[in-house]
């Protein structure tokens, strides 16, 4: 009868310990699942508080540091700082885990919502498909560009020519 009792406590242990694993933003093979982000470098790059950079997936926002400021590049930039800044984000990738420049490359949620998609959605940034990055999502991410275009949202009704159509 001992016996039978100490495996139903350490079936319990273990089922919590699972929960508890599942609950916390796992790892993945590319790099953390979740994190609070410590700086918003632009429009479409942050920095997590444990020192990643992350490039968002599928987007490009207008530039706004260093000597090439573009059109709407601070607003993608400010956008981008207001959703996130300080927060715990959820992070997602894709087909490929880093760009060339060592970036982890990822869908950024947080609060439930999708910034790379909003970006692209508000018209504050520009469908950016390297392959194989972001493959199983590239014709969502050009409905969405499209879609900011036609409504002359963000750059779109703002810039004489967009940043990414250069």
């Amino acid at each position: 009868m001992h016996l039978r009792n100490g495996w139903r406590v350490l079936c319990v242990v273990l089922g919590l310990g699972l929960v508890v694993l599942c609950a916390c933003g796992s790892e993945s093979s590319c790099g953390p699942g979740a994190g609070v982000v410590s700086r918003v470098v632009d429009g479409d790059t942050l920095v997590l508080q444990s020192g990643e950079r992350v490039r968002y997936l599928l987007v490009d926002t207008p530039e706004s540091t260093g000597g090439k400021r573009e059109c709407f590049g601070a607003e993608a930039r400010d956008f981008n700082r207001s959703l996130v800044e300080g927060r715990l984000v959820r992070l997602e990738y894709g087909e490929a885990c880093t760009d060339r420049y060592g970036r982890l490359l990822a869908y950024v949620t947080v609060d439930g919502r999708e910034v790379n998609t909003l970006l692209a959605e508000n018209g504050y940034a520009c469908v950016l498909y390297v392959s194989p990055a972001g493959k199983s999502r590239r014709v969502e991410f050009e409905a969405l560009e499209s879609s900011a275009r036609r409504a002359g949202r963000g750059l779109w009704g703002q810039c004489s020519v967009a940043p990414c159509e250069r």
